[in-house]
């Protein structure tokens, strides 16, 4: 999925205080099947841009395009429609659902989708599950589960719908180096397989070895790092 910000700006005002301009982008373009990496410091905005990029959070002003649609000129239930057919979504802090199970949660997104039979939902969330390496958590809630394994069910459950775009916010984080490098294997993998947009927000910098673009997040705006300086 082709995305592509024009003149975006997102300002916090908060009561007593000046404003906060936190985003300043006047032209992005991250072209259909690229994988992104986006750095930045703790604050830097990283997850203000995916949840404006996900849909979830109209800016102060400025256009998002994603896929020939402007994100933000489609009624609001258009956009969820969007957002759950086309976009998989990794939050930072995992979002399941706790009263479901780890398959559940898996196939949540199909459910939304409303096209696969629930035999169907149930084998390709099973997959997801082994790939993660959770095949023996499938009846686990997420109270059951550690923080590790709750954010590979989260990463299982953003990839199941097959999404045009994938977007990670610090997916690694509670993960050990080794469950760190599967997920990511699995995230790449996954786009490169359905020629899907891959955007991940991360400052470990580890990282950069894995990507081939990487743009750094400062003060609102957006730097396309070289690639003799991305280690």
């Amino acid at each position: 999925m082709d995305l592509l910000l024009e003149q975006v700006r997102h300002i916090y005002a908060v009561p007593a205080l000046e404003t906060h301009t936190v985003l300043d982008i006047d032209l992005w373009h991250v072209a259909s099947g690229e994988s992104v990496l986006l750095r930045g410091v703790s604050g830097s905005g990283k997850t203000t841009l995916l949840n404006i990029l996900a849909g979830l959070l109209r800016p102060s002003c400025g256009t998002v395009w994603l896929g020939g649609h402007a994100l933000y000129a489609l009624r609001e239930s258009h956009r969820d429609r969007l957002r759950a057919t086309t976009i998989g979504y990794v939050f930072q802090m995992h979002h399941l659902a706790p009263m479901l199970s780890a398959l559940e949660n898996v196939e949540l997104p199909l459910v939304f989708g409303g096209k696969m039979s629930v035999r169907d939902r149930q084998i390709r969330a099973r997959e997801l599950l082994a790939a993660v390496g959770l095949a023996e958590y499938d009846r686990h809630r997420p109270v059951q589960l550690s923080a590790g394994q709750r954010q590979r069910v989260a990463i299982a459950r953003s990839l199941a719908a097959r999404p045009a775009l994938v977007l990670a916010d610090e997916p690694t984080a509670a993960l050990d180096t080794q469950s760190g490098a599967i997920v990511i294997d699995l995230l790449q993998d996954h786009c490169r397989r359905e020629g899907a947009t891959l955007l991940v927000a991360s400052h470990d910098p580890a990282m950069a070895a894995r990507f081939e673009r990487i743009v750094e997040l400062h003060k609102g705006v957006l730097h396309e790092v070289p690639a003799a300086i991305t280690a």
